[in-house]
């Protein structure tokens, strides 16, 4: 007599097809750097946090953004989540000259940005808001993906064209570091052609050789999907 498969198979089944089927698949040359499934390879730091503190106090700091990561962070349907709060999610290894492929979704009134190197960014704005003449370096209005934490006006910070796609769709970045220069293409639209990006740590020293790949969480939800890395030399 045959036996009916029982509930717990048939969910263990279901459960494993739906991880293979949120597993990404990398474009030829690139590696996953998101797995789909946890948050295996990420750990939190906010950097700004800590860059001045010294010793046991920054030692301590550190260890509670790792604990404190899944808090903010989760995987929902091949998705890496952030609920706006929380350290940055960091990439455990670090990389220097890379292409590097991501989409994110994020809210209105929120912002984030993609930290290479460990260093600040390329950005991530609610381009709905308003021109603030207050504020006249503060330009959201002009779209995503310029190096908003170069100096005002230096080549780069601000957009080439407005490329982002309204809230509730997908965004797609293709980012390019080679030494100091950055390309950025948002939506297949170059946005950032070979501009330097800023040592924001210390501008007076030329941008980190090596870093880790840091997604900002600022002010509300955003998601990240498909994030693949391609190593352009062996750093």
């Amino acid at each position: 007599m045959k036996r009916r498969p029982t509930l717990a198979f048939l969910s263990l089944i279901l459960t494993s097809a739906c991880l293979m089927a949120q597993e990404p698949q990398p474009p030829e040359g690139f590696q996953v750097l998101f797995n789909g499934r946890d948050l295996s390879g990420w750990y939190g730091l906010n950097p700004h946090s800590v860059v001045k503190l010294t010793g046991e106090k920054k030692e301590a700091a550190l260890a509670k953004m790792r604990e404190e990561f899944a808090s903010h962070w989760r995987v929902e349907q091949g998705e890496l989540v952030n609920d706006g709060t929380g350290p940055y999610a960091t990439t455990e290894a670090v990389f220097g000259d890379i292409e590097l492929l991501i989409e994110y979704k994020t809210v209105p009134k929120a912002d984030s940005g993609i930290y290479l190197r460990g260093t600040p960014q390329v950005q991530i704005w609610d381009w709905n808001q308003v021109f603030d003449p207050a504020k006249p370096d503060r330009k959201p209005h002009l779209g995503s993906g310029g190096l908003f934490n170069n100096t005002p006006n230096a080549p780069g910070r601000d957009p080439l064209v407005l490329a982002d796609k309204p809230f509730g769709e997908w965004n797609r970045f293709r980012i390019r570091q080679e030494g100091a220069r950055t390309w950025v293409w948002l939506n297949d639209k170059l946005v950032v052609d070979g501009a330097i990006m800023e040592n924001y740590w210390d501008r007076t020293q030329p941008l980190p050789a090596t870093g880790p790949i840091m997604l900002q969480t600022h002010g509300g939800e955003i998601r990240w999907r498909n994030i693949f890395v391609k190593k352009l030399s062996k750093s």
